[in-house]
């Protein structure tokens, strides 16, 4: 399951964020993954250090990046995020190369993010909602997500 979900978050034909010669890449899933995590952080207008700290948590663990290059990848993001007139870039990015699986994991690490501060405020639920009909997700595919995550945070 560990390989699957690096294979998935990790690229091989790409360098981590930071790293290479190339231009940041708005494509890019990762950096799309992780504009929506701070998106998610944000949208209650309260970023906590628990939701800082969980952000960067799931960018190593998920894309198998040092500290260094999850706080790289995060600051791009940011960047992207400011620029961006709104998230269907990133949702789209996601689309294109992420199956099913991969959207319902996208989904349940948003979830994380969400819990990060131990609670669910109204505007976090309809970012939720509004995401899953970007990825294209049924309901039950959302709420199934979020009951799993809450599951593990016992």
């Amino acid at each position: 399951m560990i390989d699957f979900l690096k294979k998935v978050f990790t690229a091989p034909e790409e360098a981590p964020a930071g790293e290479g010669g190339g231009e940041s890449r708005p494509r890019d899933v990762r950096l799309a993954a992780c504009a929506l995590f701070l998106e998610m952080a944000h949208i209650d207008e309260a970023f906590s250090g628990e939701e800082q700290a969980e952000i960067l948590k799931i960018l190593e663990n998920e894309f198998d990046l040092s500290s260094e290059h999850a706080q790289q990848l995060a600051r791009e993001a940011r960047e992207e995020l400011a620029e961006s007139k709104d998230l269907w870039k990133f949702t789209n990015a996601i689309n294109q190369h992420y199956g099913l699986e991969e959207k319902i994991r996208m989904v349940e690490l948003l979830w994380q993010v969400v819990y990060a501060d131990g609670r669910l405020d109204r505007h976090e639920n309809y970012l939720m909602h509004k995401l899953s009909r970007l990825l294209n997700l049924k309901h039950s595919q959302l709420i199934d997500a979020k009951l799993k995550v809450l599951e593990t945070r016992r």
